[in-house]
């Protein structure tokens, strides 16, 4: 898929939920939280995260689950394709899997967070900023 569309557009595995993103891509957070790796099945989960006004759903809609206190997550009813993360707080913006866009590889992570409940066997990539816990910065 070509990725020189404005905007960004992604979705689940099976094609039942599609969204746009429009306006750019600024962060990018591999995340290693316990409940991101198990929410997903995978060592940890790479997020882009935009503000809520900018994601549109344009065929199907997301299934939620209230994870944690404060936190639900978006994924595809069929397929189980994990899509959001919402945290009460941060109301504004909504955090979406980089690897359901359709053109992913333009958009390199930024930082690690949570890196203290990373995997032991995980080796990060040491050119980018880790945090122990959450940071906004790169």
């Amino acid at each position: 898929m070509a990725c020189a569309k404005p905007g960004h557009e992604g979705g689940c595995f099976c094609g039942a939920v599609r969204y746009r993103v429009d306006g750019p891509i600024e962060s990018v957070t591999h995340c290693h939280c316990n409940s991101c790796r198990r929410s997903s099945g995978a060592a940890f989960v790479t997020w882009f995260t935009v503000p809520r006004e900018r994601l549109a759903w344009s065929k199907g809609g997301v299934a939620q689950y209230p994870s944690s206190p404060g936190v639900v997550r978006g994924f595809c009813g069929t397929c189980g394709t994990e899509l959001t993360y919402a945290n009460d707080q941060a109301p504004k913006t909504i955090d979406i899997t980089i690897g359901s866009l359709d053109c992913a590889a333009g958009h390199p992570a930024d930082r690690h967070v949570w890196t203290a409940d990373k995997l032991d066997w995980l080796r990060l990539d040491e050119q980018l900023p880790a945090h122990e816990g959450w940071s906004t910065e790169g």
